[in-house]
């Protein structure tokens, strides 16, 4: 296929094989094929004018050209829009609308002779006049109503422009509401699609195979393992498990799973394993069945939205009764036609989503995705944060910095039964557990039989014929009943220092303990206390670990509560006990035994690397792993509250003056009609403005600056 270079600067090339060269689909499979390659960031195509944009750095310049003089047109790839894809597509459409929809009332305006430009407006008209009869027979005096009486005001005093400019901007509002209802249910969407690339299939004969999720079929057998996501809908043919379904049903509590059970797409298998016999694939599931309920859900709505919408009803039997009193007052049609020109309505519907869009594209900028905007409310208005600690205050990257041995079998002896009964799991401290072995070049091959994940607490297995325990003091002692000697307790509180301590039990007995340090992220005090001066009274700090690891973390951050040695359930109460006093609360995590905490939360915050649960429950999801990035949502959120306030003051001070010179007949209706559609758009314009200064990111200084936007 031949093609042009467009544009050619380091790290950016731009090339055009020509309208419709490709179609959309094509364009998906040629972005994937440039993705695939080193040194390629970022790859975008537009099939309108045939348009591939590719981001690069290093050698990706000649990697990318290779693949453009490769593609055939006859044998070009197909591939499904990425996320990045379907928001650029949910926008790009916006604008396409708003700008048809723009030049056509001005062409028509300039272009269109006046008796053809009259008979347009009236059959434009007639579809609010039916929206406005429709709500009168069903009883209502809505916004409708106003609507069709405006328009059929201006008509009878043969205002036509002035018709014209009130249904152009009824349109650009139903443009920008169902544009932020398509981007946050688009958002939504993707937060509880099943990113799985490859399973593990079951075959005839019992062996495994990792595969391609599309090249799955119903009837097929797959393993899912602890802490992994089920990517299918299926009936459990053999295994035992507990499966957390807060994605499906919204319990937070885990659902015993065994042969007979049926198991959905979306959830999570926290512990056990289970072997699969797929009923429906991904595209098929129960879940995709939800995303649909979504999509016609007004839940997600902000409180602000809503309220403007239910102001905006409200307010409408009260423009109709000033019209009347004018009109039998001073005996004049015109000014009382000056008093439904003056819409307070039309404004506030037009300026509140308005805001609410900017801050949500702001908020993507900032690498945060938000999944309503009641979310960026709710973390507006929030008093109390609490904070997972490993994972998310920390990097969640500890290092094994000691190890006791209380059974003489030496020090790298029991490193290496450690880490042979921990590889198997993803957690942090079970990877720096593993990572030190290797490190020491000890070897720790399979000497166990299968494994028991007990979330939160530990591991249990058999080794070497005795019974083996890895995991928190919970666990070991209270849990299992293993006994600690003085002497051994004492040895390990001297070695403990603050750190973290696994305890390792075999046959019955405390064999050694594992010391770990995972110092905090290096920004985390500055988050800390940035959000102190946004607002935030109390941050609280929730870990599993013992008190001693938790003060020295709270000392290094400025935190001046904590809560250690907490169950997962234990979290979720917690959080429902600072609701119930009162507090507003923003809940921060990341792993697996966070999720009831942040489904119980006000506003929950689910880390970069978080599990595939705590993102699915969140509300919100950082895709930057800087905490300093919940500053700039704090800060942003208090100011989408702030300018929606504001727009409400603009908006109630200008048509009130401009009603009260309508009513004394200082003002004509088309005057009244022209400045209130001007301060409408200038509001709305206002309101389009970035919340948070220019070269300003989570990265850049602390300050508390007023803020005038």
């Amino acid at each position: 296929m031949k093609y042009r270079i467009a544009y050619d600067q380091p790290g950016r090339l731009r090339v055009r094989f020509g309208p419709d060269a490709f179609t959309q689909e094509q364009g998906y499979g040629i972005a994937a094929l440039l993705l695939g390659c080193p040194g390629i960031t970022g790859a975008e195509t537009c099939p309108v004018n045939g348009s591939v944009l590719v981001l690069y750095r290093g050698d990706g310049r000649a990697a990318a050209l290779a693949v453009l003089d490769g593609l055939r047109r006859d044998a070009l790839p197909v591939g499904a829009a990425r996320d990045a894809d379907q928001l650029r597509e949910v926008d790009d459409h916006f604008f396409r609308r708003i700008a048809g929809l723009t030049a056509r009332h001005f062409l028509k305006r300039w272009f269109l002779p006046a008796p053809i430009r009259c008979l347009v407006t009236l059959w434009s008209a007639a579809g609010y006049w039916r929206e406005g009869l429709n709500s009168l027979r069903e009883g209502r005096l809505d916004v409708a109503v106003l609507d069709a009486a405006s328009i059929a005001g201006a008509i009878v005093q043969r205002e036509w422009a002035t018709a014209g400019s009130v249904m152009f901007l009824l349109r650009l509002s139903g443009l920008l509401e169902d544009y932020t209802r398509k981007r946050t249910q688009t958002s939504l969407r993707q937060s509880l699609a099943i990113h799985v690339d490859t399973v593990w299939r079951v075959n005839g004969d019992g062996a495994e195979e990792s595969v391609p999720m599309g090249t799955l079929s119903a009837g097929e057998r797959i393993r899912v393992r602890a802490g992994s996501l089920i990517p299918v809908d299926g009936t459990v043919t053999d295994g035992d498990a507990m499966v957390n379904e807060a994605s499906m049903t919204g319990e937070s509590l885990p659902v015993h799973k065994r042969a007979g059970s049926t198991v959905y797409a979306g959830t999570v298998l926290e512990e056990g394993s289970l072997i699969i016999r797929i009923t429906a694939l991904a595209g098929e599931s129960r879940i995709q069945q939800i995303v649909g309920l979504i999509e016609s859900s007004e839940a997600l709505k902000a409180g602000a939205q809503s309220k403007a919408e239910r102001l905006a009803d409200a307010i409408v039997p009260f423009s109709f009764a000033g019209a009347l009193l004018v009109g039998l007052f001073t005996r004049s049609l015109t000014r009382a036609l000056s008093v439904l020109m003056v819409d307070y309505s039309c404004a506030i519907k037009l300026s509140t989503p308005i805001a609410i869009i900017s801050a949500m594209r702001e908020a993507s900028a900032h690498r945060i995705m938000v999944k309503g905007g009641k979310h960026l409310e709710a973390f507006a208005e929030a008093d109390t944060i609490v904070f997972d600690k490993t994972g998310t205050l920390t990097a969640a990257c500890p290092q094994v910095e000691g190890v006791i041995d209380f059974t003489g079998r030496g020090e790298d002896e029991l490193l290496r039964c450690a880490a042979c009964i921990e590889e198997h799991f993803p957690h942090s401290m079970a990877r720096a557990v593993t990572r030190a072995a290797e490190e020491k070049g000890l070897n720790h091959e399979e000497r166990h039989a299968e494994v028991e994940y007990v979330v939160a607490h530990g591991v249990a297995t058999t080794l070497e014929g005795e019974r083996a325990l890895i995991g928190s003091r919970h666990f070991i002692f209270e849990d299992e009943g293993v006994a600690c000697t003085p002497e051994q307790e004492a040895r390990i509180a001297a070695g403990a220092n603050g750190r973290s301590v696994l305890y390792l039990a075999i046959g019955g007995k405390l064999a050694g303990a594992l010391f770990l340090s995972d110092p905090p992220r290096p920004e985390a005090a500055q988050a800390i206390a940035a959000l102190r001066a946004l607002g935030v009274r109390r941050v609280v700090m929730l870990t599993g670990d013992q008190e001693t690891a938790a003060r020295a973390v709270c000392e290094k951050l400025g935190i001046d509560e904590f809560r250690a040695q907490v169950l997962p359930a234990d979290k979720a109460a917690l959080v429902e006990g600072y609701k119930a006093g009162g507090h507003r609360l923003i809940m921060v995590g990341d792993g697996v035994n966070d999720s009831p905490a942040l489904a119980a939360a006000d506003v929950s915050v689910a880390m970069k690397d978080a599990s595939d649960l705590a993102r699915e429950v969140a509300d919100i999801t950082l895709l930057s792993s800087d905490l300093r990035e919940l500053a700039a949502l704090r800060r942003l959120s208090q100011r989408m509250l702030r300018r929606i306030g504001r727009n409400y003051r603009a908006i109630l001070s200008i048509n009130t003056s401009l009603l009260a010179l309508g009513i004394c007949g200082v003002l004509p209706p088309t005057t009244t009609a022209l400045l209130h559609n001007a301060s409408t758009m200038a509001i709305s314009a206002a309101s389009m403005r970035p919340y948070l200064p220019a070269g300003q990111t989570a990265k850049g200084p602390e300050r508390r600056e007023h803020e005038a936007s």
